[in-house]
């Protein structure tokens, strides 16, 4: 069995109906839960309430489990609690693998490497997902996009490679279904870097509609997240954004030699993704 964290997420999502296709066994683990029709879990799937932040809750959630997909969320990180708490969770109930979606941040020195080193001290076996920054992060438009065909950001003119939270998704399940990925650590990105003006362009094409680019200043968009953001997460946030270090700014080969094909463009996420912005 597989244990998914953070399985009504992004990638959560995407990635247990993957690995329900395959056929294996899942526990899909969340604070909420799924959502019903199309967003739905897929049929033999089984759904737990647990929160990463109160290891009691996990170990009859991890009951059964071989493998681990951990994912943390910003909350988790700004809590008190630390990660021997999940990883002795995850020891108890017999888990013997952990696929960790880490962050590049980690790689580049931005995010201080806590869990990861805590996942390698384990003596469990493990892989490590660095993801750049999302394309889906871009649903935070969604608002103003709707409401007045704009997009409000800073640093219109600063490129990374965002990743496609899809690719992220068949990575962990290439990853957590094949042999030879223990102690390995893989880098995504997209295919190419992109600004936020571009991305604002790619969402207009998909719409087909002209969408306006509002430039924000650093301390207007730092005012901003920090109603839904912890105030380190926000800083180091709004740094990769407006002064990304070289490394951040790589286009990683991962993706494509993982997956066997190119990683998705942010255009083309925009096109499936477009009825959101509507």
């Amino acid at each position: 069995m597989i244990v998914v964290t953070g399985a009504t997420g992004n990638v959560g999502r995407p990635l247990v109906r993957a690995l329900a296709a395959a056929g294996e066994r899942v526990t899909a683990l969340s604070r909420s839960l799924p959502r019903e029709g199309a967003e739905a879990l897929p049929a033999g799937v089984r759904h737990r309430s647990a929160d990463l932040t109160d290891p009691a809750s996990l170990g009859p959630s991890f009951e059964g489990a071989r493998t681990l997909f951990l994912l943390v969320t910003g909350d988790w990180m700004s809590s008190s609690a630390g990660p021997e708490g999940i990883l002795d969770a995850a020891r108890s109930a017999g888990v013997r693998r952990i696929v960790h979606l880490s962050s590049q941040g980690v790689a580049t020195r931005r995010h201080p490497p806590v869990l990861e080193d805590a996942i390698k001290r384990s003596g469990l076996g493990w892989t490590m997902l660095r993801p750049g920054g999302f394309s889906s992060n871009t649903f935070r438009w969604a608002g103003t996009i709707r409401t007045r065909r704009a997009v409000v950001a800073p640093f219109g003119d600063v490129a990374l490679p965002v990743v496609d939270p899809a690719d992220i998704a068949e990575v962990a399940a290439v990853t957590l279904l094949e042999a030879g990925h223990e102690g390995r650590t893989y880098e995504l990105t997209g295919p190419a870097p992109v600004t936020p003006r571009q991305q604002t362009e790619a969402l207009a094409q998909a719409l087909g509609e002209t969408i306006h680019f509002v430039e924000q200043s650093r301390a207007q968009a730092r005012e901003q997240m920090l109603h839904f953001m912890p105030e380190q997460v926000v800083e180091s946030t709004l740094d990769t954004l407006g002064a990304p270090l070289p490394g951040e700014q790589e286009v990683s080969p991962d993706v494509e030699k993982l997956l066997g094909r190119p990683a998705r463009t942010f255009a083309a996420w925009a096109q499936r993704n477009a009825a959101a912005f509507e």
